[in-house]
């Protein structure tokens, strides 16, 4: 087995004293992630019964385990991903990635012609390390998010995508305010504060 790099281990140890980490293992959640959702949930109320969300990005399962719970059988949830995930109660899941034209017809197949309230996006490439290599990467896969939600979106749906700022920062806030009757800007207190995401909310969709 190779052995543990010093970051790796830093990351580690981080990791288990994380508060995010212990609150998600206490209250049976799969990822820290859940409470970047569940504050933005709280101000925002994105997620209602009733609803057809989709979760881009959706591994481990936090996001749309939260989702689920909320819209408490009444509503679906479509959850995406290029890595497996383990079944969720309430929760359809696609294997595959994105950013494929086969796996994109897979999710409109899912979703039969039914119109979504919300998409979700916390997707993120392999990072390689080079920062300008990383960034396009990363705005490759927000601008596919943005796609999808501009064509399967109802009028007046709501669009939630996590997005490292950088140079294509400013002008995809400028394409999703146009889509969009408002758009916020979120830095929700369990992202780490030296990480560059932060996630944009729009809402009322205007078709």
């Amino acid at each position: 087995m190779a052995k543990r790099t010093k970051s790796s281990r830093r990351w580690l140890q981080e990791h288990e004293r994380d508060i995010y980490v212990k609150r998600a293992r206490e209250a049976g959640y799969r990822s820290r992630a859940v409470f970047k959702l569940e504050e933005i949930q709280r101000t925002d109320r994105i997620i209602r019964p009733g609803m057809t969300v989709v979760d881009l990005g959706a591994a481990p399962g936090g996001w749309s385990q939260l989702a689920s719970r909320i819209l408490g059988g009444n509503g679906r949830v479509i959850a995406l991903d290029v890595l497996s995930m383990d079944e969720l109660p309430g929760v359809e899941f696609i294997q595959g990635d994105f950013t494929s034209e086969e796996v994109l017809r897979q999710l409109e197949t899912a979703l039969g012609g039914e119109p979504v309230q919300l998409v979700m996006s916390d997707m993120a490439p392999n990072m390689s390390g080079i920062p300008e290599v990383d960034h396009d990467r990363s705005m490759y896969l927000v601008e596919l998010a943005l796609d999808f939600a501009k064509m399967h979106l109802a009028r007046g749906g709501s669009f939630l995508v996590k997005v490292f700022q950088g140079r294509g920062f400013q002008p995809y806030l400028l394409d999703l305010r146009k889509a969009f009757k408002s758009v916020k800007v979120c830095k929700p207190q369990a992202s780490r504060q030296r990480s560059t995401e932060i996630y944009l909310l729009g809402r009322d969709f205007v078709g």
